[in-house]
């Protein structure tokens, strides 16, 4: 619950300010850096799948060479996010085809946040290996405080000096570098914890001798053949969320800020049921490295079970307080009004996305990666179907911004739908 907050503070602040266009600036910068980060989700991902499956093997090297692996990709990428800033933020800024005065905030913004790069993605490594070492504690920790952290530095440079969205990123900046020392500190625990006891145990049953063969599943060919299908997924997830927030650009800024308001309540759903996901990726991987099928199926029916009724609580909220959501956000009457109108979609959303988050994280925990690329690929051709059908569409009184939402959640359920499909043949291949 505390990560999307990250994000709302940041939309919150500026919704105050008084303009729709930095709202909408927020919104285009965000997605530039979704679309730099989620490409290199596989980092959080792959960590957490595979640490998780060594952790139940009781291998301690292969849990080592599960941060160092992505560690090194994290810091290079990163560093090479902020040498090709310019290039990233003409070419995505082309793309987004927006006002002059929203991409001039948009690029302070960016300019500003994208030192945070290396830091962002290394902390996606540690909270994944965390998670896969049975510690979702320190995640929690470590968002929390970040959270804290930047409502206090954002609101002193937007509220007490004056500044506008350079504060948002300067604050945003200052909470993820504090995020990534934190995690230093709790990888560093996690060391002196768990590595003589696991080694001790791979001694004792010869774990130890299997890790340091050349077919050790961790080696760099099982990391990258993993990792590929999370990347190219994550292709598929990029496409639509860049590809909604263009969509939503060209309808021009107040349906931009529309958009950029309702996300941020989808952001917050998705990152609940998270929740869930971790919990299906930590417990699923540790049950299928040792070998416990029966853990793996009671966990699958317990995670439906909760996510299923906070996904009907959410949606319940947000049919009763979506408005004063709404207004917490921003106080420009016009955007208000206008999002009043779509606050339909965002109470399906809960329902509609349940599914997919959940079998997300089994399937990431068993690194069913294939399994997940089959699903996101069907689920994004049915969204641009219909996303790029609203012409047809208006037949049925929908305008294009209604059409936008019905190709998001109808994108939501497919995936869902499909894995739940490939679920059997997942167990089949291994139990």
């Amino acid at each position: 619950m505390t990560v999307p907050l990250l994000g709302l503070v940041d939309t919150a602040i500026t919704g105050h300010l008084g303009e729709a266009a930095y709202i909408a600036a927020i919104a285009v910068g965000t997605s530039i850096f979704s679309l730099c980060y989620w490409v290199f989700s596989f980092l959080r991902m792959g960590t957490g799948g595979l640490t998780a499956q060594a952790f139940g093997r009781g291998s301690w090297r292969d849990c080592c060479e599960c941060l160092r692996k992505p560690l090194i990709i994290a810091m290079i990428a990163g560093l090479g996010i902020i040498a090709l800033q310019m290039f990233i933020a003409d070419a995505a800024l082309w793309l987004m085809d927006t006002t002059s005065n929203v991409e001039h905030w948009a690029r302070v913004y960016f300019h500003i946040l994208v030192w945070g790069a290396p830091a962002n993605l290394a902390l996606s490594v540690f909270n994944g290996w965390l998670i896969g070492m049975q510690d979702a504690r320190s995640p929690m920790f470590i968002a929390v405080g970040q959270n804290v952290l930047n409502i206090v530095v954002s609101s002193v440079l937007v509220f007490g000096f004056g500044w506008k969205v350079e504060g948002v990123a300067t604050g945003t900046l200052v909470a993820q570098w504090a995020g990534f020392a934190a995690a230093c500190y709790f990888i560093v625990q996690q060391f002196k914890k768990h590595r003589n006891t696991m080694c001790e145990k791979a001694s004792a049953t010869g774990l130890e001798a299997e890790a340091l063969s050349e077919s050790t599943p961790l080696g760099w060919g099982r990391f990258f053949n993993v990792n590929r299908d999370i990347f190219l997924r994550t292709v598929c997830l990029i496409a639509v969320m860049f590809s909604f927030t263009a969509f939503g650009a060209r309808q021009g800024e107040i349906t931009l800020a529309v958009n950029a308001l309702l996300m941020q309540m989808f952001m917050f759903v998705s990152y609940v049921m998270d929740g869930f996901a971790y919990a299906g990726e930590a417990l699923g991987g540790n049950f299928l490295g040792a070998r416990n099928a029966a853990g793996l199926s009671a966990l699958t029916r317990r995670l439906f079970v909760w996510g299923g009724a906070m996904s009907l609580l959410f949606s319940i909220l947000f049919v009763v307080g979506g408005d004063i959501f709404v207004g917490i956000l921003t106080d420009n009457a016009e955007v208000r009004t206008a999002a009043s109108g779509f606050l339909w979609a965002v109470q399906l959303i809960p329902l509609v996305s349940m599914a997919a988050f959940i079998y997300d994280g089994i399937f990431i925990g068993t690194t069913s990666t294939r399994e997940m690329l089959i699903s996101i690929a069907i689920a994004t051709l049915l969204y641009f179907v219909v996303a790029l059908s609203a012409d047809s569409l208006s037949a049925f009184s929908l305008n294009h911004n209604d059409c936008l939402w019905c190709a998001f959640l109808a994108y939501l359920f497919t995936r869902g739908g499909v894995q739940h499909l490939l679920m059997r043949k997942i167990k089949a291949r291994h139990f």
